[in-house]
């Protein structure tokens, strides 16, 4: 079972994770956007894990909820409403119970992912988040470390793709050949599940 310190682990180790890749993440996002995805997810997850210290909110739920606060008020940009959203609506269906399973967990990121579609606009393809969200989301029943090498594998084959959304659409073909900064840190936050969870 996941608690709330799991949770607060999981965007603790996701902050130092952007901390360590924010200039690969902003040179990404300097070849087709603008430039600033890398210090505005820094500047985001570093109010989130400082928010969790201050408050230390005893839920799953709850710290989600909490991180997704801090998500929109301090990330320019795209990003902060999009991450705000995927953490807000996934912490919404966990409810307020003290522990959730990892099948509850990924059904209510299910519930996260689409509300980030919707609001965006996005579908796999599109070169977006999305991207690595949606196959982290069908690997996931196989385990936090399955879903991690999917999400990965998703951001990597945005590559090829044209950007039909966000700021990169204004490139046309010329986004393609570049990877997407925001599957890229979809990814990153993927990839600290597992490892949160010893994987």
């Amino acid at each position: 079972m996941l608690d709330a310190d799991f949770f607060r682990r999981w965007l603790t180790v996701a902050a130092a994770s952007v901390d360590r890749e924010a200039e690969h993440l902003t040179a990404l996002d300097s070849a087709i956007g603008d430039a600033d995805h890398g210090t505005n997810m820094q500047r985001g997850l570093t109010a989130v894990t400082a928010a969790l210290r201050e408050e230390a909110p005893d839920t799953p739920g709850a710290v989600l909820m909490l991180a997704a606060k801090q998500l929109i008020s301090k990330v320019g940009g795209a990003s902060g409403p999009l991450y705000g959203t995927l953490l807000r609506r996934t912490g919404k269906a966990l409810g307020d119970a003290a522990e959730v399973s990892e099948e509850q967990f990924a059904q209510a990121l299910r519930t996260g992912v689409e509300a980030v579609m919707t609001l965006g606009g996005a579908a796999p393809g599109d070169k977006t988040m999305i991207d690595a969200l949606v196959p982290a989301l069908d690997a996931l029943g196989d385990g936090f470390a399955a879903a991690r090498t999917a999400a990965a594998q998703g951001a990597e084959a945005t590559t090829p793709l044209q950007a039909r959304k966000g700021r990169a659409s204004y490139l046309g073909e010329r986004s393609i050949g570049h990877q997407d900064p925001g599957a890229t840190s979809s990814a990153l936050l993927i990839a600290a599940l597992a490892e949160a969870n010893g994987e």
